[in-house]
């Protein structure tokens, strides 16, 4: 799974997207964002998340943080953050790698407005050192996401 899968994903379903690695760690939005060269910001993070037994992911802007009331409006229940091994389990990702392309098994794929803000985001591609450059309204194509305001409103500027 993980990087090859990514890979995989991409070669099937958009060739003309590669998949690039650093020789620096991008396991944190802001090692990311150092290892890509890009803001913080612009770092598509997924979060990978339970509600009730439902297991589901969101893709977010590097710097927004999940607001838990309009989450659990959008969801209908109380999100909780997977532990790592059991976001390694529904993902094949390891964390700092999770993404929404490659999966181990069909999650449902949800995409934050605050990707909207940019042209281009960077998300994981299925390692702690690999991503991709998409565009959001690409990403949620690929991905069958569909478009969710689960975030707390103003942070995705900083």
């Amino acid at each position: 799974m993980s990087i090859e899968s990514v890979r995989a994903f991409f070669a099937k379903n958009a060739p003309d997207i590669s998949v690039i690695e650093s020789d620096k760690s991008s396991a944190t939005v802001a090692l990311a964002a150092e290892a890509f060269g890009v803001t913080p910001a612009e770092i598509a993070k997924t979060l990978s998340l339970r509600v009730g037994d439902r297991v589901l992911l969101v893709v977010t802007c590097g710097t927004a943080r999940l607001d838990n009331k309009k989450a659990r409006a959008a969801f209908g229940g109380k999100p909780r953050m997977l532990n790592a091994e059991e976001a390694l389990e529904a993902t094949g990702h390891p964390v700092g790698g999770i993404c929404p392309f490659g999966l181990k098994t069909p999650l449902p794929v949800y995409c934050d407005v605050s990707l909207k803000a940019f042209s281009e985001v960077v998300p994981a591609a299925g390692s702690i050192n690999s991503a991709v450059r998409i565009s959001p309204a690409r990403m949620a194509e690929l991905t069958n996401a569909e478009w969710v305001d689960v975030c707390e409103a103003g942070v995705a500027s900083s």
